[in-house]
């Protein structure tokens, strides 16, 4: 009788599938009709008279039919939940919480600190490059230093605001 299951799964289960998506449009709960018509299968089959199920691909797209029919008729009746995921994007309030904003504030300090710690050169590339857009050349012509000299500012700068930024409050 396993055997007998387990090649008819092998032969019908994708044309079961595929039969139960098309109704309902969810991959999941195509999978779980089709598993539970095979599990319905196994019961009927080990009924006394087994000529109960004299055409198993009938029985069995029957049943795929008779559990959609009802699953769809079920989820009509419960109307459509959302889930917790769903619901927070409506009702949550959009502004950071007040754990966020303390964070924000110590981060922004401490980037403060580390810029103010920078010589002038390297927290002028950086800030020329990152708030105002400028390009390596540009920000050379503004400093009087080549292109290649910006670059070197700029990581010197990232590298130092990283490691400060790392570090615990003082």
């Amino acid at each position: 009788m396993s055997n007998d299951l387990d090649a008819l799964f092998r032969r019908y289960r994708e044309e079961l599938h595929l039969l139960a998506y098309r109704r309902l449009a969810d991959h999941d709960a195509a999978a779980d009709v089709v598993q539970d018509a095979f599990l319905r299968y196994a019961s009927v089959s080990r009924h006394p008279n087994p000529s109960i199920v004299d055409n198993p691909r009938h029985f069995l797209w029957r049943v795929v039919i008779n559990l959609v029919t009802d699953l769809r008729r079920r989820r009509l009746r419960q109307g459509h939940h959302l889930g917790l995921d769903e619901v927070v994007d409506w009702h949550a309030d959009p502004r950071p919480a007040a754990d966020q904003i303390l964070e924000s504030r110590r981060q922004l300090k401490r980037l403060r600190a580390a810029l103010n710690e920078l010589p002038d050169n390297c927290r002028r590339a950086l800030l020329l490059n990152r708030l105002d857009g400028l390009t390596h050349a540009e920000i050379g012509e503004r400093l009087g230093v080549s292109a290649s000299m910006v670059s070197k500012y700029i990581m010197r700068a990232l590298k130092h605001c990283v490691k400060r930024l790392a570090m615990p409050d003082r």
